[in-house]
């Protein structure tokens, strides 16, 4: 139990850094309410796992290679920037929103999106080449196959936690801030956004050259 509890902390703690990811998560929590919140995690947790069952099998070493490289990166800015750019756009809508209990976004837009902002994610696929791959490596040392499936079950309980407070944080800022202030956690998360996808483009133009 106590090794079991340690993946689900390690689960949360490679969650919670702040990124691409969980600035679309609260933007979308603060526009849409909690369940889209929730759903856009399902979503990049879809991609998180369909990841770690690439490392799990030895799929992920065709990250590595160079054109697959400059490929990511330059998706993952075009994607990032283009995001950032439409949700700055789209501000004036926030109060109407609030205001409307009608759902202006559908639960599907909000589980593909996410699924596609952590696919596309470059520091995603680095983060479970990385991280996960040592997991297993340290796993596998000490235990048996059934093993690893466990704690790997951990580490993706850690992160649906994780989603289901980032859901509940944006949701809560939705219903106690203010119009005014839920417009300025907007335009940062968004501007985070832009900012990763201008790294991810300079990334991509050093890998291509």
């Amino acid at each position: 139990m106590n090794s079991i509890a340690a993946y689900i902390f390690l689960g949360v703690s490679l969650a919670a850094p702040i990124g691409p990811v969980n600035a679309a998560q609260l933007d979308t929590g603060i526009k849409n309410g909690f369940f889209h919140a929730l759903i856009f995690g399902v979503g990049a947790l879809t991609a998180d796992i369909l990841y770690m069952i690439m490392v799990y099998f030895g799929i992920g070493q065709v990250i590595e290679y160079s054109p697959v490289k400059v490929f990511l990166w330059s998706f993952g800015c075009f994607v990032l920037t283009y995001t950032g750019i439409e949700n700055l756009l789209s501000l004036h809508k926030i109060e109407l929103a609030l205001k409307s209990n009608k759902k202006t976004t559908r639960l599907r837009h909000s589980l593909i999106t996410g699924f596609l902002m952590s696919l596309l994610n470059p520091l995603t696929i680095l983060f479970w080449l990385g991280i996960y791959g040592s997991v297993l490596a340290e796993t596998h040392k000490v235990s048996t196959g059934n093993q690893i499936i466990i704690n790997s079950l951990a580490v993706i309980l850690g992160i649906m936690l994780w989603d289901t407070i980032m859901a509940a944080i944006s949701s809560g800022a939705r219903k106690l801030l203010s119009t005014g202030f839920i417009n300025i956690i907007s335009i940062i998360s968004s501007l985070a956004m832009i900012g990763f996808g201008i790294y991810f483009g300079i990334q991509a133009y050093h890998a291509l050259f």
